[in-house]
């Protein structure tokens, strides 16, 4: 027997690996949404078109995880005092202690330029 193949047609679903238990198999819909805008990571913040690396996710050493958009606008209000918006701990980055200025530059240049930050 001979199988030919006429035509493919693939689907493929991404999800952001956030890092938290409810990747593994335990589905917690509060885990999975941006806690500033309600908008799931894998969709777009509300500034954005299309979802994917134009618009990624961010972690605080706080360990919450927002839009980076999102996160950058809350900054920018003075109200906020450069606290993280769920815990009202200072925010700091994860991976680095990153400036406002630095982070609202990486969200204004383009993908090419991000990458050799």
């Amino acid at each position: 027997m001979q199988v030919k193949v006429r035509h493919w047609h693939a689907v493929a679903h991404w999800k952001w690996d956030i890092g938290t238990d409810a990747a593994e198999g335990e589905e917690d819909e509060e885990e999975d949404v941006c806690g500033i805008c309600r908008v799931a990571f894998e969709g777009c913040c509300p500034t954005c078109k299309t979802p994917g690396d134009d618009c990624p996710l961010i972690w605080g050493q706080c360990t919450h995880v927002f839009h980076m958009h999102c996160l950058i606008k809350w900054l920018d209000q003075p109200a906020s005092k450069q606290q993280c918006p769920m815990d009202r701990r200072p925010w700091v980055d994860a991976e680095a202690k990153v400036g406002r200025n630095k982070l609202s530059a990486m969200a204004n240049a383009p993908a090419t330029e991000m990458a050799g930050t």
